[in-house]
């Protein structure tokens, strides 16, 4: 899929559902879809976001799925099938997280624990720090494990998959999320 600048920027504001379903064990946790995602309704759909490739590194997917062009039903039940989810912090599409309010993550990091309560993963992973800390009201903190769960979540930080992101690689994204993968049992040790 190809867009325009005035095509995409009619998705601001818009909202992309949670992929969820029955028996997630891993939680992936946006900042906030993106034009792309939202114009596509797949998470982490832009074509240079590295989310994807670094889970098929991983070993969390056997193969990266075509998220650019949007996900098919096939591609949703596997991930779900596979024990993943992900939802976002916010919901609103923005061109850039920059464009959230503290407010809006505070509120945000207020539903998703609802969400996750009623989710019942094993493990949540936020992807993005400065959302975790301006959401969770957590300044200091680094990425990694957290000391506190969120909803009886064993709650995890991992790096924001976005090409904005440039010193992370999709060796060193894999390697993060393969932490949390482990510890939802999605991955095991090889």
């Amino acid at each position: 899929m190809k867009f325009t600048r005035a095509e995409l920027e009619a998705f601001r504001d818009a909202s992309v559902p949670d992929l969820v379903g029955d028996g997630i064990r891993l939680l992936f946790v946006g900042i906030n879809p993106g034009l792309w995602t939202a114009a596509t309704q797949t998470p982490f759909a832009h074509p240079g976001n590295r989310f994807y490739p670094a889970l098929a590194a991983a070993g969390i997917i056997e193969r990266v799925p075509p998220f650019a062009d949007g996900f098919s039903d096939a591609d949703r039940a596997s991930l779900i099938a596979a024990g993943i989810g992900i939802s976002n912090l916010v919901k609103r599409a923005t061109v850039r997280a920059d464009e959230l309010s503290r407010d809006e993550l505070r509120a945000g990091a207020v539903r998703l624990e609802a969400d996750v309560a009623a989710w019942r993963p094993r493990v949540v992973a936020i992807v993005g720090l400065t959302a975790y800390r301006q959401g969770f009201g957590r300044a200091k903190a680094r990425a990694g494990r957290q000391p506190e769960t969120l909803a009886g979540a064993q709650l995890w930080v991992v790096p924001n998959p976005s090409g904005l992101n440039a010193h992370d690689t999709v060796a060193t994204l894999a390697e993060a999320y393969a932490g949390p993968a482990r510890a939802a049992g999605v991955l095991k040790d090889s």
